[in-house]
């Protein structure tokens, strides 16, 4: 695939994993983007995972042809990325790797590389590296989503090589529009560096991008303003749609029928309502809701004296995805003692800006047409402000 007459695609397609990070189910795999950039010198932007090295080799020698690498330019040093860095450095004994200071100290814990001293260029904030009539401009993106992170700016075609920035799931040959696979993947892999993907952006904003290049995901080329202002709203934790997600955790189903019961009420209402089963549904899904949706509605049962596993790592996840910013009820089952709504409001209150509404319901078992006052008044109190 040509990105254009002197920057080619050789990238690999990896349609056979179905857990990414070996946690987050994909249906259609995923891509490691890799590109070379032609010109009087020539730059390779990044390799690709150990499981795609075969094929990018080959891909790589067919655009090289005759000639040889210059520059390894490194932007990410996790395995995905790195994962070849092994073969075309014996490969190619001459070419020099390109990265950040913090790049330079970790590259060693995942690759030995012949003469490495002597071989690595450390480039920081505004450094520019010239291969002719192409210029590359070097930015650094420290935590997104690694310390090490860089990007790049090709300025005369004005090509930004955006590391993860800008990243999903799915495979290039999927040929799936990028909005369907990359809020899933932000709000799990990026998710909680939003202040540094903020960061990233102000300084996108400075430059004349008319195309982004990730490293995994299709390339964009057309109305770059809208992924840039998705990225800009999720990264500031933003909701991107109006509605209520209900995550729910019900072990014989009275809760899940308690919640149903209510979602119709709500959109009786008139309110975009989303229930999901936490028991059936990944917990990246019910993340990547949480993120789409303005308010959320979380109800789980009590179990063993505390939260039911399935509602615990969903907000387990939540915490560590640092997020924030949302209007919330809570609903919890317990048949003596119940305990979830009090489990839930310790997560919740360690998140920043989540208003948590009145009431909290509680049903003992099932819900009853005694209940129906306080459903009634937490619908009210989920009313968008």
């Amino acid at each position: 695939m040509e990105v254009s007459e002197a920057i080619k695609y050789v990238g690999v397609d990896d349609p056979d994993l179905d857990l990414f990070e070996s946690q987050y189910p994909m249906e259609e795999g995923v891509s490691y983007n890799s590109y070379v950039i032609l010109d009087d010198k020539i730059a390779v932007m990044d390799t690709v995972d150990p499981r795609g090295t075969e094929e990018w080799k080959g891909k790589l020698l067919e655009v090289l042809g005759d000639r040889k690498p210059d520059y390894l330019v490194v932007q990410h040093m996790e395995p995905d990325h790195s994962g070849s860095i092994g073969w075309i450095t014996q490969q190619f004994p001459e070419m020099k790797l390109v990265g950040t200071a913090k790049t330079k100290g970790m590259l060693p814990q995942f690759v030995e590389v012949a003469d490495f001293e002597n071989r690595f260029q450390a480039v920081g904030e505004g450094d520019e590296l010239s291969l002719g009539s192409h210029t590359l401009k070097f930015a650094l993106a420290p935590m997104v989503h690694w310390p090490e992170v860089m990007v790049t700016y090709e300025i005369s075609e004005k090509v930004l090589f955006s590391a993860d920035a800008f990243g999903t799931f799915g495979t290039i040959a999927s040929g799936k529009a990028w909005r369907d696979e990359a809020l899933h993947y932000y709000a799990n892999i990026v998710g909680k560096y939003g202040a540094s993907a903020q960061a990233l952006l102000k300084k996108a904003a400075a430059l004349d991008i008319e195309k982004i290049l990730p490293l995994h995901g299709p390339v964009l080329t057309e109305n770059l303003g809208y992924y840039i202002g998705l990225y800009d709203k999720w990264s500031k934790y933003e909701p991107e749609e109006e509605g209520i997600f209900m995550p729910y955790a019900s072990i014989h189903g009275n809760t899940k029928r308690a919640v149903l019961q209510f979602a119709k009420e709500l959109e009786e209402m008139g309110e975009k309502v989303r229930p999901m089963d936490l028991c059936r549904e990944d917990v990246s899904e019910a993340v990547e809701m949480c993120f789409l949706y303005d308010r959320i509605i979380f109800a789980s049962v009590t179990y063993d004296g505390v939260l039911f596993p399935a509602m615990e790592d969903l907000l387990y996840h939540l915490e560590i995805k640092n997020f924030q910013n949302r209007k919330v009820g809570i609903i919890e089952n317990g048949s003596w003692g119940p305990m979830a709504a009090k489990k839930m409001r310790e997560h919740l209150e360690k998140m920043k800006n989540m208003e948590i509404v009145e009431p909290v319901i509680t049903i003992k078992s099932t819900r009853k047409e005694s209940d129906a006052e306080n459903f009634k008044a937490l619908a009210e109190a989920m009313k968008k402000a």
